[in-house]
């Protein structure tokens, strides 16, 4: 009698550590990637405006859906052509000519788990460089959007982080979860019923 009730506690804690496993292995895969840091760093000084400004993420984004603005003190726009994406570092080109001063980079990617990232950073040119200024943008003296602060990693940090758009960008539902949850209920009935079986056979055994 008492070997029985001990081996059917063996049983429901064994799947319950198991299914504890199967859960903590599901939950890292609905982490989002993150910016882990900035070329030129947030809040940097630079000599001149760099031929180029880039975010290094913590996994590959997709080559869809990103772009860059890069706005001058006064507005202007100095993003040059299209966004590049190189292994898990999105990178935009300037225009040349760029003024001296501080500069807003708002950037906005495709992370690999098809969920939308954004987040801006600042840096400031002690210097203009060479070339013509493009015209003032007809959004001048606007604000960066407000968004949330992403964390910090080491010395070189990519700014601020926000929240994914509402509309049209929600995280997909973690089905994957659900299921092995359902899984492990499931284990552990069968287990429940079939150990409560054994007992009641033991039971009449000894009778």
């Amino acid at each position: 009698m008492g070997s029985i009730r001990r081996r059917l506690l063996s049983l429901v804690l064994g799947s319950f550590v198991c299914a504890a496993a199967v859960l903590g292995l599901a939950g890292p895969a609905a982490a989002h990637d993150a910016a882990e840091s900035s070329s030129p760093a947030e809040g940097a000084s630079v000599p001149v405006p760099p031929e180029n400004v880039s975010v290094t993420f913590s996994n590959n984004p997709l080559g869809i859906g990103s772009s860059f603005s890069i706005k001058d003190a006064s507005g202007a726009e100095w993003a040059d052509g299209t966004v590049e994406i190189v292994d898990n570092v999105a990178s935009q080109k300037l225009k040349a000519g760029a003024p001296a001063g501080q500069f807003t980079v708002a950037w906005r990617v495709v992370s690999s788990d098809s969920h939308p990232i954004e987040g801006t950073f600042r840096f400031t040119a002690a210097a203009a460089a060479g070339g013509a200024a493009p015209a003032a943008s007809s959004t001048a003296g606007a604000t960066a959007p407000a968004i949330g602060t992403a964390p910090a990693i080491g010395t070189a940090q990519p700014g601020q982080t926000a929240a994914p758009d509402s509309a049209g960008s929600g995280e997909p539902f973690q089905w994957s979860i659900v299921i092995f949850a359902a899984a492990a209920v499931g284990l552990l009935a069968i287990l429940a019923i079939g150990a409560r079986r054994r007992l009641t056979a033991g039971t009449d055994d000894e009778r």
